[in-house]
């Protein structure tokens, strides 16, 4: 039942999503951004530590939700962890109603033809079962178009498809995420390619499966409405991309039917030298102002 409930609160509810997924490769950049320096921990364990106490405290905050935030991807790491006593996604379900999403690209490879394609995922059937056993709900996984590069964008959406009919497979509903870098010289032309490769992939599932989108904010507001009411599409979110969050919202709130799933934007403001008080505030008003842009 539990899995027909999140689908029910994802399609339905208003909200957005938390993407707390920083993973190795971004995780010291995260943590300096929270005031928390590389010489205050040594080695990945005590770095994976200190982030998960960051993230701790996100989630268990009375600011952080289930009436304004619909979901919360998190880092295999964090999956593995536990919050308050609970395994990680049990808690942010159980005691936020909070659908939990799991990260499972392993990063990027190098760049070819204008874009980035995943590194090969070679855990991913056991990862995927792992996570439906541990209660999440759905998977992300990204990917980096940098050019207007037709044969490039093509093969990455491909890439995304081909993995996400995979996790479907297990039973979980995939995020697709193809990102266009917010500094692409030819951004709305890339923009142009990714619709028509991600429409054509579309019209090619079954009736039963739908997946989300994950997309940068585009040039042109409102250019994916015709993915967001696409009968497969379960939900199209935003991400930030390297906006601050006043950027962000604004883009987001010209977008109506997309919502947010920001990493960076939603914890801009926050640091580890904050009383919980001070805390609490500045990260009730960050997902106001979000769940605002959302909801347009």
């Amino acid at each position: 039942m539990t899995f027909e409930q999140q689908l029910e609160k994802i399609e339905t509810r208003p909200g957005f999503i938390a993407a707390l997924d920083q993973s190795g490769g971004s995780t010291p950049k995260a943590l300096r951004l929270y005031g928390v320096g590389e010489d205050e921990y040594s080695g990945d364990e005590e770095m994976f530590g200190k982030v998960h106490e960051m993230r701790t405290r996100i989630v268990t905050s009375p600011s952080f939700d289930g009436d304004r935030i619909l979901g919360a991807i998190l880092f295999e790491n964090t999956m593995d962890r536990e919050i308050a006593g609970k395994k990680s996604a049990r808690y942010l379900w159980e005691e936020k109603q909070v659908v939990p999403f799991l990260k499972v690209d392993k990063g990027l490879a190098e760049e070819k033809d204008g874009v980035r394609l995943m590194k090969p995922i070679p855990d991913l059937d056991s990862l995927l079962a792992r996570a439906k056993e541990a209660g999440v709900f759905g998977t992300k996984m990204r990917s980096v178009i940098e050019l207007a590069n037709e044969a490039g964008i093509r093969a990455n959406v491909a890439q995304q498809f081909e993995i996400g009919h995979r996790i479907l497979a297990a039973g979980l509903v995939p995020i697709i995420e193809p990102e266009v870098d917010i500094h692409s010289p030819e951004k709305a032309k890339a923009e142009q390619i990714l619709k028509a490769a991600l429409l054509e992939h579309l019209g090619k599932l079954p009736p039963d499966q739908r997946v989300m989108l994950k997309l940068t904010l585009p040039e042109q507001a409102g250019f994916y409405s015709d993915c967001i009411e696409h009968p497969n599409v379960l939900k199209v979110v935003a991400l930030s991309g390297g906006y601050s969050r006043e950027e962000a919202n604004a883009k987001l709130a010209a977008n109506h039917g997309m919502v947010a799933s920001f990493s960076r934007a939603l914890t801009e403001g926050l640091t580890a030298q904050q009383s919980d008080e001070e805390f609490d505030r500045a990260l009730d008003a960050s997902i106001a102002s979000i769940f605002e842009a959302s909801s347009t």
